[in-house]
């Protein structure tokens, strides 16, 4: 296990205190689920950098990597279908892509890295998390809808286009 593996790997134990603290509907425990995260979506682009700076680019953290994603980011959505804050279609919709691309690269003869559409991805569903768990006024609870349909979107679209490429070949 690489350094970087054992970052992305760690990114995993923020999920069960993120998970519970959501629960919790007082502002200081969304802050908190808000600090959680954005220190687990950090380390995403730590662990990709130090793999690449110090060559360690292994197929370990090429799979681990977006596995690690996807519970880090379906974790909260499901929580936050839960407390009905997003429409649970539209969760249905991210969950069903990453399905689909994890079946597709089970397939695979080898493992690629994420194209930028599965970055913007990523940072699209980072970004309607964090406003989604944070505790702010009810003014940008719109803005955080839309933040969230524009990942689904963004989640969509790159799944299109990570599968195009097997189509044409």
């Amino acid at each position: 296990m690489t350094l970087p593996n054992w970052i992305t790997f760690s990114r995993l134990l923020g999920v069960p205190f993120l998970l519970y603290g959501l629960y919790n509907p007082t502002p200081e425990a969304k802050w908190v689920c808000l600090t959680i995260f954005l220190i687990a979506a950090l380390t995403d682009w730590l662990d990709g950098y130090l793999a690449r700076k110090l060559n360690q680019v292994t197929d370990l953290g090429k799979f681990l990597d977006p596995l690690v994603d996807k519970f880090l980011v379906l974790a909260p959505l499901l929580v936050l279908v839960e407390l009905g804050r997003v429409p649970a279609w539209g969760v249905f919709l991210i969950l069903a892509r990453e399905l689909a691309i994890a079946g597709w690269r089970v397939n695979q003869t080898t493992i690629t890295g994420a194209n930028i559409w599965g970055k913007l991805k990523t940072v699209s569903q980072i970004i309607a998390i964090a406003f989604l768990i944070a505790p702010l006024p009810e003014v940008w609870q719109m803005p955080s809808l839309i933040a969230f349909w524009v990942a689904v979107a963004l989640t969509l679209i790159s799944g299109g286009i990570y599968l195009l490429p097997a189509k044409s070949s």
